[in-house]
């Protein structure tokens, strides 16, 4: 696997979104925001793509923030941080993605994909879009203060 520069990243980003933004310092560190339309019935969101040599790539919705929430639920599926809106994309261990993919031909349609999934999931509360359940352990805790709540609540009607 030969890891692409970030010269080359920064071109492809460049084009394939003309008004977007890129930072990029050297061959360490490359930060893009962009907006995106998943589908044409779609909202418009604002992602950041963060890549840090030796850290890999984290992609974030910016906005709207923060994102709405299926009716009852406290966090949004499949993301490594719901406060901070950072997707998760693919199973790292898996080998989906590595450094020698272009991140206009992966993550960020990846992206433009959780997106059409959790806007599935807001208006019918399941999550279409396979992957591993994974929680932090904010929202972990997070889950269970709601439990309890609710078991208290049913507790004194």
């Amino acid at each position: 696997m030969n890891r692409l520069s970030l010269i080359a990243q920064e071109g492809a980003l460049k084009s394939y979104f003309p008004g977007s933004k890129v930072n990029r310092k050297g061959d360490e560190e490359l930060t893009w925001t962009g907006k995106v339309i998943p589908s044409p019935l779609s909202a418009t969101y604002t992602l950041r793509l963060q890549y840090k040599y030796k850290e890999g790539a984290k992609v974030y919705v910016v906005e709207p923030k923060p994102l709405a929430l299926a009716k009852g639920k406290v966090v949004l599926p499949h993301v490594y941080s719901t406060p901070e809106q950072r997707l998760c994309l693919y199973y790292p261990s898996g080998n989906e993605w590595d450094t020698s993919m272009y991140y206009v031909k992966t993550l960020i349609p990846w992206a433009c994909e959780w997106l059409l999934h959790y806007e599935c999931w807001v208006a019918t509360d399941t999550w279409h879009g396979g992957g591993i359940e994974h929680e932090t352990e904010a929202e972990k805790q997070a889950n269970k203060a709601k439990e309890q709540l609710n078991d208290e609540s049913k507790s004194t009607k």
